[in-house]
């Protein structure tokens, strides 16, 4: 399954050489997360129970830059590698029409007290 999140390129986001600042590229991918567990209903849920999926490694390639006011889209998807929730992330500019990045995320879910917790069924749902 892939999910989608749109968002556009904002002045404070670039660098001195007028395109997106290379840890603004890991900020829209944690965005993209944050938006699929919204949609899915988990986030409540995870907050409720005081769970936390937690990036544990990010490995990013950029490829292109990005600029001001360029349309971007965030097409994810998800793969599950026990006890591991891999999110594997292309960033493109929809504006040229070009893969600007590509990103694989793994995560963890933790509870309070930063205890590995098993993926819950609700989660895997979204992965299929």
């Amino acid at each position: 399954m892939k999910h989608s999140y749109k968002t556009e390129v904002r002045g404070y986001e670039l660098d001195s050489y007028g395109h997106v600042n290379n840890a603004v590229y890991i900020s829209y991918t944690e965005q993209a997360r944050w938006e699929i567990l919204k949609n899915a209903g988990l986030l409540k849920s995870f907050l409720d129970k005081n769970l936390l999926l937690v990036v544990t490694e990010t490995n990013i390639r950029y490829m292109r830059e990005l600029k001001l006011f360029d349309e971007i889209e965030i097409i994810t998807k998800i793969k599950f590698e026990a006890p591991y929730l891999v999110f594997i992330h292309d960033v493109l500019n929809l504006t040229d029409n070009i893969k600007a990045a590509k990103a694989e995320v793994k995560t963890l879910l933790i509870d309070k007290d930063r205890i590995p917790q098993d993926i819950p069924a609700e989660l895997l749902s979204i992965v299929k």
